[in-house]
């Protein structure tokens, strides 16, 4: 029987299929954060905790902007997790009306927790793939990294690598 090539998939199918794959990534993940040492953040919480580590000394109003969120929601936000010893704030030197946001060392050890639970969940997924088919998602992952980054903050697009360059040769 002849082999036909596959159609192209809209980004609408593949935006479908991202969702579904992030969905039991959420599942994956959870799993490890429940026994996390540095014990467990909210998803709102740890994604305020990703912005701030990639936009250190960030303000109220640009987490806000990153997050999606109003400043009142984003200011009990980090009331909580400046509570919980996970962020830091600090008058910005250049205006005294601004708060800048920073994380903790307690911050910093719970996101370096939370991404070893994480890798370790992925990396049991990929040792079930083909190595083409880890390849080829490593390079569409690298391509949504830069514009997900990008949408998020134009300066941070180039920021810090998605895979280290030893995972993604290995495949």
């Amino acid at each position: 029987m002849p082999h036909r090539a596959r159609r192209p998939r809209t980004r609408a199918e593949v935006s479908a299929d991202a969702s579904a794959a992030s969905e039991l990534l959420e599942v994956l993940w959870g799993r490890g954060q429940e026994a996390a040492a540095s014990g467990t953040v909210s998803p709102s919480q740890l994604r305020a905790l990703l912005v701030i580590e990639r936009q250190e000394g960030t303000n109220l109003r640009s987490l806000g902007e990153a997050l999606g969120s109003r400043p009142p929601s984003v200011s009990r936000l980090c009331d909580r997790m400046e509570a919980m010893g996970l962020v830091q704030r600090a008058q910005s030197p250049t205006s005294r009306r601004e708060v800048e946001l920073r994380l903790s060392l307690r911050g910093r050890t719970l996101l370096e927790e939370y991404r070893e639970l994480r890798a370790r969940e992925v990396s049991a997924v990929l040792e079930r793939m083909e190595p083409a088919a880890v390849a080829a998602l490593a390079e569409g992952l690298a391509a949504f990294h830069a514009a997900a980054s990008e949408r998020l903050s134009p300066e941070s697009a180039t920021a810090g690598p998605l895979l280290r360059e030893d995972v993604a040769d290995s495949a």
